[in-house]
């Protein structure tokens, strides 16, 4: 099939799967360590030296081996590239009918990202369980598909959609808040730089910014969103785990994992986006 012929929204599928791809072999040792950070136990004896990221990243080398840091990139690859591909072609749809004569303001850019989140976060949330499970370290789960199945068989499908909220409440503001930093920094950029050999330099500069700060944003969810998914029995509702995390580690419990989080949100929101624009400029879209 001639790409000239492929739908623009089927052309901006592709784009954001590959970028998604790349991004995601890359930063999978942060996501393992971030999540492992986030389901440490409290210690028992108070004034116990803290695990931080270093910490923690030298604790799965040493009894997981390196290649212990990409536990889980199987599945984050079945996530990945259908659910960055479903979030770029839903964003480009959206965009294409409400603003194709006029590029979006800060309140619409943020509506675009979380609305098309929003979409992808829903399709791909069953093997976003499964990620989290594989990167926990608290299961055995030999496939993607094995692990379906045995969480179908033991826990039923809804277990599946666990941590549905909160990762609405993560993923759908991070996107919106990315995007509408991204748009603005971006607008804010020198003519002399964005049209210029430059702009990739440029466009992922602002992306790191964007994914700065949507990232401390939405910090707190994700890691009741990791409780949840990693521990279904133990909470019968979010905000049990809220409850929990509060009650445990108090309010810095909320931001545990923030550092390894951050790097790799916004490393990865960054090359994903630079990459997408660079490959829809390609096909001769607009993104």
């Amino acid at each position: 099939m001639e790409l000239s012929l492929v739908h623009p929204a089927l052309k901006a599928f592709m784009c954001g799967s590959l970028s998604g791809t790349c991004s995601t072999l890359l930063f999978q040792p942060l996501d393992l360590v971030k999540t492992r950070l986030q389901t440490l136990h409290s210690t028992t004896q108070p004034g116990s030296a803290r695990v931080g990221m270093v910490t923690e990243f030298l604790s799965v080398v040493r009894t997981e081996k390196v290649l212990g840091l990409w536990k889980g990139v199987s599945p984050s690859f079945v996530r990945t590239i259908p659910g960055v591909g479903i979030y770029f072609s839903t964003y480009f749809s959206l965009k294409q009918h409400y603003f194709s004569e006029k590029s979006p303001g800060a309140l619409e850019a943020m509506l675009l990202g979380a609305g098309a989140r929003v979409v992808a976060g829903v399709c791909m949330l069953p093997v976003t369980v499964i990620k989290t499970r594989f990167e926990s370290g608290r299961y055995n789960y030999s496939s993607v598909l094995g692990a379906l199945r045995s969480v179908c068989q033991t826990e039923g499908p809804r277990a599946l959609f666990s941590g549905l909220a909160a990762t609405l409440l993560r993923d759908a503001p991070f996107s919106g808040l990315y995007l509408m930093f991204y748009s603005q920094s971006k607008n804010a950029l020198p003519v002399e730089i964005s049209s210029s050999s430059y702009a990739p330099l440029g466009n992922f500069s602002c992306g790191v910014l964007a994914g700065v700060l949507a990232s401390l944003v939405t910090q707190p969810a994700d890691v009741v969103k990791t409780h949840v998914q990693v521990c279904p029995h133990l909470y019968k509702r979010t905000s049990d785990a809220v409850y929990f995390i509060y009650k445990e580690h108090g309010l810095c419990g909320f931001f545990r994992g923030a550092v390894p989080r951050c790097l790799r949100r916004t490393m990865m929101a960054a090359m994903a986006w630079t990459v997408y624009e660079q490959l829809m400029a390609q096909f001769g879209l607009k993104s």
